[in-house]
């Protein structure tokens, strides 16, 4: 290992630089100041004050300002603005006047987050817009202050997010996509560290230190690179439950046990592979493919339960699907860990898999010919 500088790259500066690059991606939980564009056709002090309200939300900020609507629409077309929001001809004049103006707003759902994080601001802003002009009808008709408020705000609704009050994205996808893209290192490494014996022609040295057994053998390389990748998972968690103070409700301790079983089940899903396929060229592809498989069927941003059956069926031979379900179990829900036995007896049961392929691995160190 020390000798290839591919195991230095993947054990150590590939998964670090993804730590760092997310944890700095999501450590603001949300994206703010996104660019939205305000057509103010009335130009009144009524739209003024719209469009000021409107800045003053958190996840907009007002970057164009126009009459013209063809400006702010080509605006939108290049990715200048996420959200337009039209204000009509005659809106003072017609809230004055009891005539129900038409207030609209466009968004690009092109780029799902911040298209729908406009969506809402923009939607907010509307529907008070829709208040104030109600109020200003109520008064002028004589109303008092509790009949306003009995009729603008009949129902109070008192929300509370769970486990992630502050509805940071962070949370949720840094849990997420660290430990699937950490995944994919160590299944490509694995296929590459029994490729590579083979290659090059050191596969019968490999048994000959294990005294003919090829157990040993696959046992030894794999330890070794289970120890590094272990302490680089632990450093992640460690990054992510005490210095960024993510959610870790039932400690860091389940979480540690679960990044164990989460590195021997990938490890062991890659021999299985590699046993499967002494092309190794297609096991690295398989790997690849499956890894990146997961970050769409483990159920963090699409629900599992929405899904076709047989891909709920499915999703049960991905790692990464029980490491997520552990995670929302012990780190967001912080239940005893009794209850997520299943998903960990899982992970466990991985290791059957190179098994079940172990005389195949065995010829393969055996012969020695390398396949491409």
């Amino acid at each position: 290992m020390s000798t290839h500088k591919i195991y230095f790259f993947s054990l150590i500066i590939a998964p670090l630089a993804s730590f760092i690059f997310f944890a700095d991606l999501l450590k603001k939980g949300i994206p703010t100041d996104l660019p939205v564009a305000i057509v103010d056709e009335d130009n009144s002090s009524t739209s003024r004050s719209l469009a000021m309200s409107l800045d003053a939300f958190a996840n907009s900020k007002i970057v164009l300002k126009t009459s013209d609507f063809s400006i702010a629409r080509k605006a939108m077309q290049e990715g200048q603005v996420y959200g337009i929001l039209r204000i009509p001809a005659g809106f003072k004049k017609d809230a004055s006047s009891s005539q129900a103006p038409i207030l609209s707003f466009y968004t690009n759902d092109s780029y799902i987050l911040p298209g729908s994080l406009v969506y809402k601001d923009l939607r907010l802003q509307t529907a008070l817009a829709n208040g104030v002009v109600q109020r200003t009808m109520l008064v002028a008709r004589g109303g008092t202050e509790p009949e306003l408020s009995a009729q603008l705000n009949p129902i109070v609704v008192d929300t509370h997010p769970l486990n992630n009050p502050w509805l940071s994205y962070g949370i949720y996808l840094a849990n997420t996509l660290i430990p699937a893209v950490f995944a994919m290192f160590v299944m490509l490494l694995t296929v590459y560290g029994i490729s590579s014996e083979i290659k090059e022609n050191t596969s019968s040295q490999l048994l000959a230190i294990s005294n003919g057994s090829a157990g040993i053998a696959l046992l030894g390389k794999l330890a070794a690179q289970f120890t590094v990748f272990f302490i680089m998972g632990s450093l992640y968690l460690l990054i992510l439950y005490r210095i960024l103070n993510y959610p870790a409700n039932s400690g860091i301790a389940p979480m540690l046990l679960a990044m164990g079983l989460l590195i021997v089940a990938c490890q062991s899903f890659a021999l299985f592979v590699a046993g499967l396929f002494d092309k190794h060229r297609i096991a690295l592809s398989i790997t690849a493919l499956w890894s990146v498989l997961s970050f769409s069927i483990i159920g963090f941003t699409f629900p599992l339960r929405s899904m076709p059956e047989p891909l709920q069926i499915a999703a049960n031979i991905f790692p990464m699907r029980h490491y997520f379900m552990i995670y929302v179990d012990q780190a967001l829900n912080g239940i005893p860990m009794y209850y997520s036995w299943l998903h960990y007896a899982a992970l466990a049961m991985f290791i059957v898999l190179p098994i079940t392929v172990y005389p195949l691995l065995k010829r393969q160190l055996q012969k020695g010919i390398y396949t491409t």
